[in-house]
Order: C-alpha cells, then sequence, then structure tokens
C-alpha cells in the first residue's frame, strides 16, 4: 500500500508525487539546461567537474549515470572509459532522456540509454565501477530504496557519486532563501515558463536530507568510506561511498 511524501512543501500520495514530478521534467525539459546556467552562474558546470573528477573513472570502465537528464556527466565519463568503458544514460523521465540522447549524439557520444526507475534497476548485481546520481535523488520517493539499488549494481570496489543541493552555510541562509523563493521562480516564469517547477525546486530542497543525514543514509544503504565535500559554501555537496 502506497503512502505519504512530500512534494516541496506539500504532502502527497507517493503515486500523485511521481505524477507530478514526470510533469515538472517534462514541461522544462527544453529550456533544462539554459536554466541550470541561469540559475548557478554557471557554476553547476564546474560542480559536475568536480564529481567527475571524484570519480575515479579509467579507461574501460563500466559506468552509471542515474537520473542523467541532459546527459553532460554521462558524457565525460564516455570520454574517461574510452572505447573500452561502457556508460548508460538512464533517467525515469522519458523527455529528459530523449534530451540527453540527443545532446550527446549531438555532441558525437553514442550512449546505451534506458528509461528507468531508480528504485527498480535493470541491470545485475556486481557491474557497475561507478555510480552518479545528480541533482535527481532529492526527486525520488524512496531515496533509501534507491541508494540501496545503486550499491547492489556496484562491483566490491565500486564508488557511488551524489551530487546535490544541500545545507548552505548558515550565515547565508537569508540570502540564499531570497534568491531562492523570489528569483528563483521568477526566471522559472520569464524563461521556462513555468513558475511552480522553480517553486517546487526551491522547496525540494529544503525538504532534502542535509549532508549529514545523507552520509548516513548512504552507510545505511551499505555504502562504506562516506566522504562529503561541500561546494559553494554548502549550496551542493558531492558525496562519495564505496562497496567494499
Amino acid at each position: 500500500m502506497s503512502g505519504n511524501t512530500h512534494f516541496g512543501f506539500q504532502t502527497v500520495g507517493e503515486a500523485e508525487k511521481s505524477r507530478r514530478v514526470a510533469g515538472v521534467f517534462s514541461s522544462v525539459a527544453a529550456r533544462y539546461d539554459l536554466m541550470n546556467d541561469l540559475m548557478s552562474a554557471g557554476l553547476h558546470r564546474l560542480w559536475k567537474a568536480f564529481a567527475v573528477a571524484q570519480s575515479g573513472v579509467r579507461e574501460g570502465q563500466r559506468v552509471l549515470d542515474v537520473a542523467g537528464g541532459s546527459g553532460d556527466l554521462a558524457r565525460e565519463f564516455s570520454r574517461r572509459a574510452g572505447a573500452s568503458g561502457e556508460v548508460w544514460l538512464t533517467d525515469i523521465n522519458g523527455d529528459m532522456l530523449r534530451l540527453g540522447r540527443d545532446r550527446s549524439l549531438d555532441r558525437g557520444r553514442i550512449l546505451p540509454a534506458a528509461q528507468c526507475d531508480a528504485e527498480r534497476l535493470p541491470f545485475p548485481a556486481d557491474y557497475f565501477d561507478c555510480v552518479s546520481v545528480a541533482f535527481g535523488l532529492r526527486n525520488m520517493t524512496h531515496k533509501e530504496a534507491a541508494l540501496a539499488e545503486m550499491r547492489r549494481v556496484l562491483k566490491p570496489g565500486g564508488r557511488l557519486l551524489v551530487l546535490e543541493f544541500s545545507r548552505v552555510w548558515q550565515p547565508l541562509e537569508k540570502a540564499y532563501d531570497w534568491y531562492s523563493f523570489k528569483v528563483l521562480p521568477w526566471l522559472g516564469k520569464k524563461v521556462a515558463g513555468d513558475e511552480a517547477a522553480y517553486r517546487y525546486l526551491a522547496e525540494s530542497i529544503r525538504m532534502h536530507p542535509d549532508q549529514a543525514m545523507l552520509a548516513a543514509m548512504m552507510g545505511t544503504a551499505g555504502l562504506e568510506r562516506v566522504e562529503v565535500f561541500n561546494l559553494a559554501a554548502g549550496v551542493v555537496a558531492v558525496h562519495r561511498g564505496f562497496r567494499i
């Protein structure tokens, strides 16, 4: 029996959250990268580059990018893994997955792609050297189940990278709240034509576990040696854990 969960600050049924999250990303897919550049002043590219650098992906390795969106991490992993490697781009949202596949083709990267739920990954256990999820865990209904699935498909010695919005440094909270709840919805309305989607973004960040809580959740999922790297004063954080 499904229960209730959060969609931003609202309490909704689990099926309703899935439907609403799908609607958000289908709505903003066409302007997704542009909005990321505007919202972060381009910093999201540096955050993703840092996460990839912490992955340690090498030639010939297998990588799974979960909730891969427009495919920017998957393309960089593909460059590192080379022709002998295997990099999968996945997303639960078909519009986002098509965007990522098409962008990758435009940039000369042919990546296998699969539309799938992170809580039920269609891959065998002990398969990947690295699993990544960037700005996607926050939208998942059962985060613990998704983390456990990501751990399941990792080889022993493999690592999980989670890049996600997190808890900002306390002295910056008021300014960050003003930006999140005033500027982001305005940008969403003017650029993406969807003010509500970016209000949900701001709310979902506040409902997401902070750095310490997410690290503990990764440990509960069976990951070890969990490390946290705060970026931009904690606006985002990279969590890295290993399957031993």
